[in-house]
């Protein structure tokens, strides 16, 4: 859809990158429960040469080559597409048909990751802070393999359209992780569903490419350290909803507080000792049953 990008491949970053602090996606799917990885091995012989086939993109792109793109690339473009994308700050996501938008909030009610909820699966995109030259998602897929192993996943490495991709086998479910380095950026895609759900060429995996294809990165001109989060910044209308949701959470939790203070501090309620049953009562003309004329 996009015009190609200026900055060649062959300008991106060999660096360190420590996946273990950023594999937060999958925390939902309880990494201690993670299947045995007996019979996956590492194989590195995966390249990351790119090949698009199965990927979605328009054929129209100058070379038929998909992104991710470079918002300095692709700024003038976005013009006349602004309304297909959703603006998050350091990334614009084309939403897949049916696709629902879900927001993670840290514990002060700002947003953590955004996520794309959809029938087969969930699709999360991230956006980190990367040297210049190659090699930032090679690293990052070996340090996040030997994490996710340690964890008790089953992991393989597969070819995809960028390169290597990660397939990661739990209990709770299938992961497949695929990234692209970009300049001085580098994304990251986590498709998660049930069993199956993160096969190659799946209806998720699909969709997952799709949106990969066709996101743009606006990575800024600030400095950042390497393997810092592009910050996520939501629209206004959908930003100040969630923050109404979240207030009210925050005066409902209060409330709760406050009411069990109080009990605790007036102690439990006195309790009435059962009352027994009194006898007939006693008249001058004899019993009330005798003077109902019932005895």
């Amino acid at each position: 859809m996009f015009g190609k990008r200026k900055k060649s491949s062959s300008q991106y970053a060999d660096d360190g990158y420590d996946e273990a602090d950023d594999y937060n996606e999958a925390d939902d799917y309880d990494a201690a429960e993670y299947a045995p990885a007996d019979d996956y091995d590492y194989d590195d012989a995966p390249t990351d040469e790119r090949s698009y086939a199965g990927v979605d993109f328009d054929a129209d792109t100058p070379q038929g080559q998909p992104g991710p793109y470079d918002y300095e690339d692709v700024a003038e473009l976005l013009e006349n597409v602004s309304e297909q994308r959703l603006d998050l700050g350091s990334v614009l996501l084309p939403v897949p048909p049916g696709g629902q938008l879900q927001v993670e909030m840290t514990p002060d009610g700002q947003p953590q990751a955004v996520h794309l909820a959809t029938e087969h699966g969930r699709i999360t995109v991230a956006a980190y802070a990367a040297p210049k030259s190659e090699g930032q998602w090679r690293l990052v897929a070996a340090d996040l393999a030997e994490s996710l192993r340690k964890d008790g996943a089953r992991v393989s490495v597969e070819n995809g359209p960028w390169g290597r991709e990660l397939l990661a086998i739990t209990e709770g479910a299938d992961l497949r992780f695929i990234g692209v380095d970009g300049y001085r950026w580098m994304l990251r895609l986590v498709a998660a569903g049930p069993s199956g759900a993160a096969n190659d060429g799946s209806p998720l995996v699909r969709a997952a490419r799709a949106t990969l294809s066709e996101t743009v990165v606006r990575r800024g001109e600030d400095p950042l350290p390497v393997r810092e989060p592009l910050p996520v910044v939501l629209p206004q209308q959908l930003s100040e909803q969630l923050a109404a949701a979240h207030q009210q959470q925050v005066e409902a939790q209060q409330q709760a507080m406050s009411a069990q203070a109080t009990a605790a501090q007036t102690g439990p309620p006195s309790v009435l000792p059962p009352r027994m049953p009194e006898g007939p009562r006693r008249g001058a003309d004899g019993s009330a049953m005798q003077q109902l004329g019932l005895n």
